[in-house]
């Protein structure tokens, strides 16, 4: 990891949707008009990117969040089929999350089984780069790499790439959130990544402190890991972001605006 990596500003992106896992966590927005708030609070707190599902209101809700906040807006839900997604690009989001292999989760109510073909991550990339949109690439194994070179190798992808790294997400998918497997995963991902770290675990803040002295970047939000701590449940999101912003700022670590975030991916600026 270079100096200059480890130096830079945090990216925080924040997951504001509902939790897979903890179904008593309540405190996530669900209409355009709540995300539109929730962005702006989160913004506030060290945000700069927001990571929404909002499934059937991604239009209205990124016209919502654009009108309160210069948050960049992260649209997810990679298990959808692409068919579903297409119309998202139109849309105009900063970024848009693509799954590098495929879907195996097993949640509390729900489970994923969800191919996710070559050919559809050559279409994906390429719509990003007609689009202008950042793919934010979803790593759960040493496979997502395998194939983010196969892309590259394809001219199908532009560094820096945002790559999220996943751990403790129940399924087969699952890898454990420990020290040593985020050493592994990020020692072979590609020279101009930028990553970030998701867990799925009451581990979460261990894993996110090696990201954030490691010069890796965060994600939190109702989505990952409700909690501030095991059994205390976040007011909302923003008192998420808020927390991981001051661990970072005690561990000498400062917080990336949504416009130093916007450089940081070679983002240019939206019509």
């Amino acid at each position: 990891m270079s100096t200059e990596q480890k130096q830079a500003k945090l990216i925080i992106t924040v997951t504001p949707n509902s939790s897979w896992i903890y179904p008593e966590a309540k405190n996530f927005p669900a209409t355009p008009e709540e995300f539109a708030d929730d962005a702006y609070e989160c913004r506030k707190a060290g945000a700069s990117i927001i990571h929404i599902h909002a499934s059937g209101l991604q239009r209205d809700t990124i016209k919502k969040i654009r009108e309160k906040s210069d948050i960049l807006i992260q649209c997810g839900l990679s298990g959808e089929s692409l068919e579903i997604r297409r119309p998202i690009f139109e849309y105009r989001p900063e970024m848009i999350s693509i799954i590098l292999t495929h879907h195996d989760e097993q949640f509390t109510k729900e489970a994923f089984n969800i191919l996710h073909p070559k050919s559809e991550l050559e279409e994906y990339a390429k719509l990003c780069l007609k689009y202008n949109v950042v793919p934010e690439f979803e790593a759960w194994h040493h496979g997502a790499v395998w194939n983010l070179r196969y892309l590259e190798k394809g001219g199908l992808v532009r560094k820096p790439y945002f790559v999220t790294l996943f751990f403790g997400w129940p399924g087969g998918s699952w890898s454990p959130p420990e020290p040593d497997e985020y050493f592994q995963r990020v020692k072979y991902l590609p020279s101009g990544t930028i990553h970030s770290a998701s867990i799925m675990d009451p581990s979460q803040t261990k894993i996110l402190l090696l990201a954030i002295a490691n010069g890796g970047h965060v994600r939190v939000g109702t989505e990952d890991y409700p909690f501030l701590e095991p059994g205390a449940l976040a007011e909302n999101n923003a008192a998420l972001v808020a927390r991981i912003a001051e661990i970072a700022r005690k561990a000498g670590r400062e917080i990336a605006t949504p416009e130093e975030a916007r450089d940081m991916l070679s983002l240019k600026i939206m019509a």
